[in-house]
């Protein structure tokens, strides 16, 4: 049986520090991505095969890799991205300060 992919913690993509949250199946990885996205963390998932920014429902229905991935955010939303998938929601921003921002 062949090893699982590894891929590095810390990596430069599109000119930014990027840091490696998880290795997991693709489908995990592809509800943290959209889980961080809706808080407004950007993610991307590297497969063996590529860097993915956004998968088309078709892809996964269709049969695309869903071995182990990394899932990666930009060294700068490091640690917001972990406290939202601990599970923290103090970083979440309630009614009052949405309404104070507005």
């Amino acid at each position: 049986m062949a090893d699982p992919p590894r891929y590095d913690h810390q990596v430069r993509y599109q000119g930014d520090v990027w840091v490696q949250l998880a290795e997991m199946p693709r489908l995990v990885a592809e509800s943290y991505r959209r889980l961080l996205s809706e808080r407004g963390v950007v993610s991307v998932i590297r497969t063996p095969f590529q860097w993915v920014m956004s998968t088309p429902v078709i892809e996964i229905e269709t049969g695309g890799y869903m071995g182990d991935v990394a899932l990666y955010v930009p060294q700068v939303q490091e640690a917001e991205a972990v406290q939202i998938l601990e599970g923290d929601t103090s970083a979440e921003p309630d009614a009052t300060d949405m309404e104070a921002q507005q």
